[in-house]
């Protein structure tokens, strides 16, 4: 038998965090040894970080990347390690991976296809290694090959796959087979989207099949850069069958996924299918011995309890922005949350999540070594309890305006009390007031509902943000933006009043589906430590109707009556901009779709409502605080979806949906103004 034990090792990076990054890594190259792992696979680019733009440009980047390398490979005596960062070579910049034994660098090999879609922008900065190609770079006067390269180990035979190059047809993994490859290693960074790690599984399960391979996977984890959420999905997959799977969304520095593989039982697998030996084989040789002297017992890692139940979406909704909120956290050095708790379904949802990230935190890592990632806070040192953190870390604030109601004020007071956050309570009317009374001595006339609606509207939400942003400053607070998708699409906010702040947290998840996962926390809850985290808290909100409360409340203002119901506004969004489809085909899917339920009159004003409103409000977009990426598209005009801030507006395309539109009511006798 030819056992060997192989490792995963997702890590918490930090773009251009060289000590940090390196301190992780050797602590991750430690714990394998300990754990007696002789090959090692450490993520995509982690001695940079994956993050870095522009940054990646600079020639000190690859200098101080080398310089980092040169320590790592001082600590890897009696294992194999694949360690990322970027190389420079003829005056052109690499992803690479080196793959170091015992103490000595072997090689770099290059990535070969580039992701440059979507949120993913790598041709920008990288080259695209060509398959086959080798070639050398030199290090303080040593060459070592670079290019696409096998690794052989006394007839046990390593290549690598960099994460993009596993997702495509022509994968090096084919020739990886010809080849007679044994291990394939596969360093990632592989943002999280909803159910993706199934697709990764499956992925990489096949590959192990197809190829007659162990496959070893591993990612990035947590908020590494900003926008990017990574979710520590690694795992060692052999002949088909998963031999193990790492807990994903840790607040650990790093998670190590190990696994004992049968060399032997592939290669007979590999013998049955055949395939002719490449003219041009060159295997870059290693004495160092591979092979397992005992026969331990392993198994497979079990699924986490979350992972298996009926409600997965809730689930990673929540830990990977509670993850992504306290990694923004620590790694910006600020002292805790802001809110401007209004009492409505977005502020409550991001309150909720800042909540759950202090419980997820505890039962990740537990608390002890929670509170030590925040030692920097001085109030945190002394807290006993989950209650006591949770209360030095987030302040809310509800800014009532004689709009307001008792409702929001009760669900706001509530939600605060129920995760044990600090809340305060002020009024803003006297404020506002006098803006309006400056403002009116200047034009010479009485402001009205009438005929200053959206003016008087606003300035009440406006007004809001000097007061929470001195609060977040006092406390040297991040303050946390409460807008959803839904309003980024359409632009119903108001700017510099509830779009202000550092972060924004639910910017990538729709307003209907929000408030499907506020009623499951209510009443299911987030799994931890074998029960479930409710928010009962949360009882206020979700009996309320979404509304902004600027309006005088005999006007019964709701989001939905000012803009459309919003699984609609959803819909629109979806087949107008992630599937670039014209206004008159949206208006004929929404016909269809919504035909036994919404008339065709509204149908064709939300249509018309929703392009018009997209291409005014591009600007808001481009003003939005950073967002986290959610979902396999997403609305952040500086990551996915770009669009000129001035363009036709669609005028012409509407012009087609009005002429489709009354064409279809009788000839133009049915007229709707829009």
């Amino acid at each position: 038998m030819e056992l060997v034990k192989v490792g995963a090792s997702a890590l918490n990076q930090t773009p251009l965090d060289w000590h940090g990054n390196k301190a992780n890594i050797l602590k991750a190259i430690a714990e394998a040894k300990n754990q007696e792992i002789q090959v090692l696979c450490l993520p995509e680019l982690c001695i940079t970080g994956y993050g870095c733009e522009d940054a990646f440009y600079s020639p000190d980047v690859f200098k101080l990347s080398l310089e980092i390398l040169e320590d790592i490979v001082d600590q890897t005596s009696d294992i194999v390690a694949c360690v990322g960062l970027p190389i420079w070579l003829n005056n052109k910049i690499y992803n690479s991976a080196c793959v170091i034994a015992n103490r000595q660098i072997l090689g770099f090999v290059c990535k070969q296809h580039l992701p440059n879609y979507g949120l993913f922008y790598e041709d920008r900065w990288f080259h695209r290694w060509k398959p086959g190609q080798t070639s050398e770079i030199s290090i303080k006067g040593i060459k070592y090959p670079v290019g696409d390269l096998v690794f052989n180990f006394d007839n046990i035979r390593i290549g690598l796959e960099i994460c993009e190059d596993a997702w495509v047809a022509n994968r090096p993994a084919t020739r990886h087979f010809d080849k007679g490859v044994d291990i394939i290693l596969n360093p990632s960074a592989s943002p999280f989207g909803f159910h993706k790690f199934k697709i990764r599984e499956q992925l990489v399960t096949d590959a192990s099949r197809a190829f007659s391979c162990a496959y070893v996977y591993t990612n990035l984890l947590g908020n590494e850069s900003g926008r990017l959420i990574f979710d520590g999905d690694a795992m060692v997959c052999s002949g088909g069958d998963v031999l193990a799977s790492s807990q994903r969304f840790s607040y650990a520095d790093f998670t190590l996924t190990s696994a004992i593989i049968d060399i032997g039982k592939n290669k007979i697998e590999q013998a049955k299918i055949k395939s002719s030996l490449p003219p041009d084989l060159k295997l870059i040789q290693s004495n160092f011995e591979l092979t397992f002297s005992e026969i331990p017992n392993t198994s497979f890692a079990e699924m986490e309890a979350f992972e298996s139940g009926g409600s997965l979406k809730e689930e990673e909704f929540s830990r990977s922005v509670s993850l992504a909120l306290f990694d923004y956290l620590r790694k910006s050095r600020s002292f805790g949350f802001t809110i401007s708790l209004s009492g409505g379904a977005d502020s409550c949802a991001c309150t909720a999540l800042c909540g759950l990230m202090v419980r997820l935190g505890d039962e990740s890592i537990g608390f002890e070594a929670f509170k030590d990632k925040l030692s920097y806070i001085p109030e945190v040192k002394n807290t006993k309890t989950i209650e006591e953190l949770t209360e030095k870390l987030i302040l809310t604030i509800y800014q009532g305006t004689e709009n307001s109601s008792d409702d929001t004020l009760n669900s706001a007071k509530n939600l605060a009390e129920s995760i044990g956050a600090q809340f305060m309570k002020i009024n803003i009317n006297g404020l506002v007031d006098s803006y309006s009374h400056l403002i009116e001595d200047q034009i010479g006339r009485k402001l009205s509902w009438a005929t200053d609606d959206l003016p008087m509207q606003n300035i009440q939400a406006r007004v809001r943000a000097p007061g929470v942003w001195m609060l977040a400053n006092l406390h040297n607070h991040l303050l946390l933006a409460t807008s959803n998708r839904s309003e980024v699409a359409v632009g119903y906010c108001t700017m510099d009043g509830d779009t202000a702040g550092s972060i924004s947290p639910i910017a990538g998840i729709d307003k209907d589906w929000l408030r499907t996962w506020l009623i499951w926390l209510e009443k299911t809850g987030c799994e931890v430590k074998g029960k479930h985290i409710k928010i009962e808290g949360l009882k206020y909100v979700n009996a309320l109707q979404p509304t902004a409360e600027l309006r005088p409340k005999d006007n019964k203002q709701t989001d939905e009556k000012d803009l459309m119901p919003y699984k609609v506004l959803n819909h629109i969004e979806q087949l107008a901009i992630r599937d670039k489809k014209s206004p008159v085909e949206c208006f004929r899917n929404l016909e269809k779709f919504y035909e036994n339920q919404y008339s065709r009159e509204d149908l064709y004003s939300w249509t018309n409502r929703f392009f018009k409103l997209w291409s005014r409000n591009q600007w808001k977009r481009e003003r939005y605080a950073p967002g986290f990426h959610l979902d396999t598209h997403n609305l952040d005009s500086r990551s996915w979806t770009r669009f000129p801030i001035l363009s036709g507006g669609y005028v012409f395309e509407l012009e087609k949906l009005k002429e489709h539109y009354e064409g279809k009511s009788g000839g133009g006798k049915r007229r709707i103004g829009f």
